[in-house]
């Protein structure tokens, strides 16, 4: 795991960090938390890094990047963290009988519905697909990690293109083994979050983006606990969805330097393809919870259901807890002061219920 102390910052970094003085009261909180590799998880590292939870009065402890949502909440389940950034995987952990509950996000939008951004398709030179007709997809084999956002994002363009799943093959791979099995050729295509999609056009000759974003899905990414964790520390989940909203206003407005950060997260991410991502990644970073969250998780878990992945759906309601970081944007609304506004129809307060 590691630590404020133990990140490999180098010295420049160190003495970079921001001078911050502890607005919490009180003894310290310990707090393990848990990331996976992709650029739309950067803001748990950058207020690590840039001295935000030190300023909630949290120490924090980051466990080593999982390569996708399943291995996060395994890793939750397992007592390695007590808080993680997931999405999709959440829903299949659930119907398994896995008691979690959504805090805040770690990447979507709360003014709006449909966010994509830093999703993409890419494909391999030769591969016959079309980036003009999602049609031409029709026989092909893609890769995608099972029970994540990007398998949720590839039966989306399935769609689109009017097909079915039974109309491809799909190949379960995690996101960091993308590009090898682009370049053996052992699959067509395959669709992702950042970085993997820009990393592959670089490394892999002849490889295109097929496309990118489009508004197919509303994105789903939250900070996730087990209900029991969460029913003893209110105060801490406050505390902690206050300081990585810090970070993620102070990323939206330093995009390369939160690049920077993100190369010493992410195993071999090089500076340039991080810019790039980053431009993506600040368009849906927004921890703020709203009406348009609690449809992108029921949606998700129908389109799921409606193409036989999941066998059962569950209540958003009993599953996202959305007290705390309602506390945060009340109580500290200039942690969100550059983000566009939540329309008043799906704005939310304390006891708020959704209805499909």
């Amino acid at each position: 795991m590691l630590n404020r102390r133990s990140v490999m910052l180098g010295a420049a970094a160190v003495l970079a960090a921001p001078a911050v003085h502890v607005r919490a009261q009180g003894a310290v909180v310990k707090l393990k938390a848990g990331m996976v590799t992709g650029i739309d998880q950067i803001g748990l590292p950058v207020a690590l890094e840039r001295g935000f939870f030190e300023k909630w009065g949290l120490d924090v402890v980051v466990a080593r990047p999982y390569a996708t949502g399943v291995d996060a909440l395994n890793a939750l389940q397992a007592g390695e963290a007590e808080i993680v950034q997931v999405g999709v995987p959440m829903v299949g952990a659930v119907l398994r009988g896995m008691d979690l509950v959504a805090l805040g996000n770690y990447s979507g939008n709360a003014h709006r519905m449909g966010s994509d951004a830093t999703m993409a398709m890419v494909a391999r030179e030769g591969s016959g697909i079309d980036a003009k007709d999602l049609s031409t997809l029709k026989g092909k084999k893609i890769a995608a990690s099972f029970g994540t956002i990007n398998h949720l994002y590839v039966l989306a363009l399935l769609e689109k293109g009017g097909l079915t799943p039974a109309d491809v093959t799909m190949v379960n791979t995690p996101p960091p083994d993308m590009t090898v099995a682009l370049l053996a050729k052992g699959i067509d295509a395959f669709a992702g979050w950042d970085p993997w999609p820009i990393v592959a056009q670089k490394d892999v000759p002849g490889a295109y983006q097929v496309i990118r974003g489009g508004g197919v899905i509303s994105y789903v990414g939250f900070n996730v606990a087990t209900r029991g964790w969460v029913e003893k520390n209110g105060e801490t989940i406050v505390k902690a969805l206050s300081a990585l909203s810090e970070g993620d206003k102070w990323m939206r407005a330093n995009p390369q330097a939160a690049a920077q950060i993100a190369t010493r997260w992410i195993p071999g991410l090089k500076q340039d393809v991080a810019e790039a991502a980053m431009q993506f990644n600040v368009q849906q970073t927004d921890r703020r919870l709203s009406a348009n969250n609690y449809r992108a998780l029921h949606v998700a878990q129908e389109r799921l259901h409606k193409l036989g992945f999941i066998k059962d759906t569950f209540d958003v309601n009993k599953h996202i807890d959305s007290r705390f970081i309602v506390q945060v944007m009340e109580k500290n609304p200039e942690l969100f002061s550059d983000l566009p506004a939540i329309p008043a129809d799906a704005a939310i307060k304390a006891g708020f219920v959704f209805k499909p």
